[in-house]
């Protein structure tokens, strides 16, 4: 199917709520939702766009993949589940959701956006995504977006969790650091012990100025992974 711009606007949200088996009762709403700045630009009978509409709905979804992890997770510390939300919440996380119901092809924007491939880029995709899910909260309230949200989010969850296993242990440590706002993590060599030809370097990982894990290795590097792995034992991610 082509964009919106080949359907007749005004059918856009009907198509969408019959490709999602959601009755709108305001389908205004659900136009404003795939609505683009660029569009509004393009076509001043269109009233609004949907940066308000993104706005809540970004809103919406932390706080309903938050309480959904927090339900399904009760073994995961507030680290892990902080990261795990970032994961499902972030941008192209979310244009995935949006490709999965074709969100793209129903967009209404501006020409120039249109040739420039916006129906295809994340961050369009992400907020119109956004947008739908306010829409939805409006129009029928915090249950029905949970039906429509949560077998995306346990599906996603699935996949994140397994590529996590196969991670780098220094990359998922990297990763949590980040999400708690911290500087970056120094790996110190605190010692070499053996002869050369079979040497043992002993590696500590310091965040903030704390050591939060120790390893050793017949490697530099390898050392590093055991103390970034031990780090993540202690914090209780791994």
């Amino acid at each position: 199917m082509k964009p919106a711009q080949g359907i007749l606007r005004r059918e856009a949200p009907q198509v969408l709520a019959r490709r999602l088996g959601i009755n709108f009762s305001d389908n205004r709403l659900l136009y404003r939702a795939l609505t683009h700045r660029s569009y509004l630009n393009e076509h001043p009978e269109a009233l609004e766009d949907n940066e308000r509409l993104e706005f809540l709905g970004d809103a919406v979804l932390d706080f309903l993949v938050g309480a959904w992890l927090y339900n399904h997770f009760p073994e995961m510390t507030e680290g892990e589940l902080t990261r795990l939300r970032s994961a499902l919440v972030r941008t192209e996380q979310l244009a995935d959701f949006a490709r999965e119901i074709d969100l793209g092809e129903l967009m209404l924007l501006g020409k120039g956006e249109l040739e420039a491939g916006g129906d295809q880029r994340p961050a369009l995709l992400c907020a119109t995504f956004e947008a739908l899910i306010g829409a939805l909260y409006l129009d029928s309230g915090i249950g029905k977006v949970k039906m429509f949200v949560e077998p995306m989010l346990e599906a996603a969850t699935d996949q994140i969790l397994t590529a996590r296993k196969e991670q780098d242990p220094k990359s998922v440590l990297q990763e949590w650091i980040q999400s708690q706002g911290f500087g970056p993590p120094v790996y110190r060599t605190t010692g070499a012990i053996g002869p050369d030809h079979a040497k043992i370097f002993e590696v500590e990982v310091v965040v903030n100025e704390n050591v939060y894990g120790r390893g050793q290795g017949h490697s530099k590097q390898s050392a590093a992974k055991a103390a970034a792995r031990a780090a993540l034992q202690a914090l209780g991610l791994n």
